[in-house]
């Protein structure tokens, strides 16, 4: 018998019981055990949003998984975490299957690694796309006049961001675009007096994260974008893009190489957006 073998039968069986925060700590330690820069500030933004399963052995954290909704039709999935002493027992289908059965009949969303396509296939997910992860210092950009296009959001410009995001993405992230607004900075792009764009600028692992950029053409997404490096200059930052973006290309000359891929996976009906704009980066690849 392995040693592996016996220190699991040593070892009480492992119960599945309600994330909270008072397991923040905790989780962040499974995340750094993987290496991903997450800090206990991003946890807790991602935690305040949604509802999830910790999986616990002996009182201590071995697994999470999160689960955030949009309307009574749509939620996404992610931060599916396991120990790696605790790889290999079935404990990350444990997880997500608890998520599916929290989820019920709602159409679901998620960004999967290579690693998790077996698992989410066998589940009835199926691809629809790929997300390419950009990140690092930006080189220091020529003023631009485009730049004068973009101004702080103004508070009660959040409604019409609201309006414009769920038609883009054709699901309601209200109280997501609430706390992004509380958590970082939003900006606009404003043309004949309507908003036709915004993107959203905040604090997260490394440095700082842009995202959702929903904008009405690469252009304007570019500027948008432009604008939030400029805010922050010597500052290390990340955007996660839908592959179809088009904005790779214009990353990378920005000094914002693609680190990673991950493939954009549903089961059920995918969101339908019903407005003219595009959503050109991601608030997370957990949050969509």
């Amino acid at each position: 018998m392995s040693e592996r073998t016996n220190e699991a039968m040593e070892a009480s069986a492992p119960e599945l019981a309600r994330f909270t925060s008072a397991q923040l700590q905790q989780a962040l330690g499974l995340s750094s055990e993987l290496g991903w820069p997450y800090r206990l500030e991003d946890w807790a933004f991602a935690q305040g949003l949604g509802k999830g399963w910790a999986l616990e052995q002996d009182g201590k954290l071995i697994g999470t998984a999160m689960r955030w909704q949009y309307g009574h039709a749509f939620s996404t999935l992610g931060m599916i975490i396991v120990a790696n002493a605790a790889q290999g027992y079935g404990y990350g289908a444990r997880l997500f299957d608890a998520l599916l059965n929290d989820a019920g009949t709602q159409n679901l969303l998620l960004n999967s690694t290579r690693e998790g396509l077996a698992l989410y296939g066998r589940r009835g997910f199926l691809p629809i796309g790929e997300v390419h992860q950009h990140q690092g210092v930006p080189t220091r950009g020529l003023p631009s006049p485009a730049l004068g296009w973009v101004r702080a959001a103004e508070d009660s410009e959040l409604p019409v961001i609201d309006k414009l995001d769920s038609e883009t993405v054709g699901m309601p992230r209200g109280r997501l675009l609430q706390c992004l607004a509380q958590a970082g900075r939003l900006s606009v792009i404003v043309s004949n007096g309507v908003v036709t764009g915004y993107a959203a600028c905040r604090r997260f692992g490394r440095g700082h994260v842009i995202g959702p950029v929903v904008a009405a053409d690469v252009t304007h997404a570019q500027v948008l974008i432009e604008d939030a490096i400029a805010r922050l200059p010597d500052t290390f930052i990340r955007v996660d893009i839908p592959a179809s973006s088009g904005l790779g290309p214009w990353l990378e000359t920005r000094a914002l190489k693609r680190v990673d891929t991950v493939t954009a996976m549903v089961r059920g009906t995918p969101p339908q957006p019903s407005g003219k704009a595009r959503l050109y980066a991601l608030c997370s690849q957990s949050l969509g």
